[in-house]
């Protein structure tokens, strides 16, 4: 091959920070390349990428392939160690021009490929201007990174550090930079997007972040976040769900559980009491609300009774799209040193909770059947609607926004007639 190619995996952060790779890999000169921007969420993400790092060699003998992201910041030798690497760069690396400039010649020891400083000593997030997300009609935007909390199951600090912030002014001028290049949404992100603020002079909330984004630029039509805390959520971002039409309904949740005994052991600090609680706040507020959340099935210790608490709150909040997650040890973690539950076990609960996810969608679609909605035309042949429900748009135009009939639904996504086919 030759160029520069970026393989994604994980979350929206990841995607918005590979096209911050991309230039400053392009800024440094490098050619015949392939990045590999990791995922560590779960053991499988890593098998996944490693799966794909070793296809990339047989497909591509003469590319220089460099990996990075969440998990070659967290397994860092594991990476260094594998004959098809070149060179592992970590999570700060991966944006600076200069890691790319000064990459190691080909075939070095394992130790020489590694560039991965203690991501624990950033102390800061410097913005990362981008006019254009590769492949995605939303214009996502990163305002924060890191996080402070320590649930027990997750490896995810030790791949990205603590919290810190993006001053207000940088994503001021990122969401305008995105607006000018043509998106007509855009989607603040961060790893712990509710914690926003809380290292900046004053200490702005996520929901002062977002009110001054819309009064600042007008032009941003739909204004979404990626996923919240909701116990971290503030009296601004109420305001916003209840009174700001250009903020869209929906909210994706860190939910992970919905047994009290089981949050603690994860050492989440929400209940789920607060949960609920939460939802239906947002709900009465905001009628057509829809709610996204991740759940994990099989934690350690979880019994069948626990189990069914989780199942039960998702049903309770009626959550339109549900993630689930089978329960994955991640090494270093408190979570991998208590009683495991069986494997087996581990995954027929997941596909239970799946069940009940796809019992819950259903339900979600049939009530949109027969609504008038505003679509955003993906590049795919589909839409969403504001409250994030897949829409099949063929024919359409991607990034406008049109006005539709919900006619039906394939149990998996709506089916609508146009109402208007100019741009909203």
């Amino acid at each position: 091959m030759s160029g520069l190619e970026v393989i994604t995996f994980g979350c929206r952060l990841n995607t918005y920070e590979s096209e911050v790779m991309k230039s400053e890999a392009a800024k440094a000169g490098l050619d015949n390349a392939i990045l590999f921007n990791t995922c560590a969420v779960t053991g499988e993400a890593v098998r996944q990428a490693r799966q794909a790092i070793r296809r990339a060699r047989r497909e591509n003998p003469s590319a220089r392939i460099i990996v990075t992201g969440c998990a070659a910041q967290t397994e860092a030798k594991t990476f260094a160690d594998m004959p098809e690497v070149d060179a592992v760069l970590g999570n700060e690396e991966k944006l600076s021009s200069e890691s790319y400039r000064a990459l190691p010649d080909f075939g070095v020891a394992a130790a020489e490929k590694l560039k991965v400083n203690d991501i624990m000593s950033v102390t800061e997030t410097a913005p990362q201007m981008v006019s254009h997300i590769d492949g995605h009609v939303r214009g996502f935007l990163q305002v924060q990174n890191g996080c402070d909390h320590r649930c027990t199951f997750c490896i995810i600090p030790y791949g990205r550090g603590n919290s810190r912030s993006v001053p207000m002014g940088a994503v001021v001028d990122q969401a305008r930079k995105l607006v000018e290049g043509g998106y007509r949404e855009v989607v603040l992100t961060g790893v712990d997007a509710t914690s926003y603020g809380a290292d900046l002079p004053g200490q702005p909330s996520l929901g002062r972040l977002a009110k001054t984004l819309l009064k600042l630029v007008p032009e941003i039509a739909r204004l979404r976040l990626s996923s919240i805390d909701s116990i971290e959520v503030d009296g601004d971002l109420i305001d916003l769900i209840a009174d700001e039409p250009r903020f869209m309904p929906h909210l994706h949740l860190s939910l992970q559980h919905g047994d009290d005994m089981i949050l603690k052991r994860m050492k989440r600090r929400h209940s789920r009491a607060d949960a609920l609680a939460f939802c239906r706040q947002a709900q009465r507020l905001r009628p057509e609300i829809s709610f996204g959340a991740d759940m994990i099935a099989g934690f350690p210790t979880e019994t069948e009774e626990m189990f069914e608490n989780a199942a039960r709150l998702a049903e309770d909040i009626g959550i339109a799209h549900l993630h689930v997650f089978p329960y994955s040890p991640r090494p270093g973690t408190p979570a991998a040193r208590m009683p495991q539950l069986d494997r087996g076990l581990v995954k027929t609960r997941a596909a239970r909770l799946r069940a009940v996810g796809a019992t819950l969608l259903d339900t979600h679609l049939s009530a949109m059947v027969g609504t008038r909605q505003t679509l955003l035309v993906e590049n795919n042949g589909m839409a969403h609607t504001e409250n994030f429900t897949a829409v099949a748009a063929p024919g359409l135009a991607p990034r406008t926004l049109v006005t539709a009939t919900i006619t039906g639904h394939t149990g998996r996504h709506l089916q609508m007639q146009l109402a208007d086919a100019s741009a909203a």
